[in-house]
């Protein structure tokens, strides 16, 4: 009776509803007071998308139960704008939703991402340009990264370039 009562499915019927369920779901934590940000919401499908950002490690995942992890399905880049086994939207869109809404003062809620924090795409030290070029660059390439971070692998594999 406790989860029948609790717990209902819902058809998720077009692109907003999925984003909309998906954004409340990440911003649990934050509207329970538990963090602050995003970005230190562990156990969330946005907090392992910003530690895959982070390291540069992919394919995200998240845990939510100790010890079990679910893949996460990537978001939509240019090169997978049909793509059934993606997601229908950029990953920096869904991180400045995420963030605008989480900073919605609700009554019936007691947390909200404070106005004093920077848009999350500062706060993770990201330009938006630099991110969309990298993507169109490094599609098919060898490694991912910054030109910075590009030539310290090179450096490190002692080759001139990658």
């Amino acid at each position: 009776r406790f989860w029948e009562g609790r717990f209902k499915s819902q058809a998720l019927l077009d692109e907003a509803a999925l984003l909309t369920c998906m954004a409340y779901v990440d911003l649990n934590p934050v509207r329970a007071t538990l963090a602050d940000t995003p970005e230190d919401s562990e156990y969330t499908s946005v907090w392992a998308r910003i530690q895959t950002l982070r390291t540069g490690r992919t394919p995200a995942s998240t845990s939510v139960v100790p010890g079990i992890t679910v893949p996460l399905l990537p978001f939509t880049e240019a090169e997978h704008l049909t793509s059934p086994d993606h997601l229908p939207f950029a990953l920096l869109d869904y991180l400045e939703l995420v963030d605008w809404s989480g900073r919605a003062i609700r009554p019936d809620k007691r947390g909200a991402i404070a106005a004093t924090q920077p848009p999350i795409l500062q706060r993770l030290g990201l330009n938006a340009e630099e991110y969309v070029e990298t993507l169109r660059r490094q599609r098919f390439g060898r490694a991912i990264g910054t030109p910075e971070a590009l030539q310290q692998l090179a450096r490190h594999l002692q080759q001139t370039y990658i």
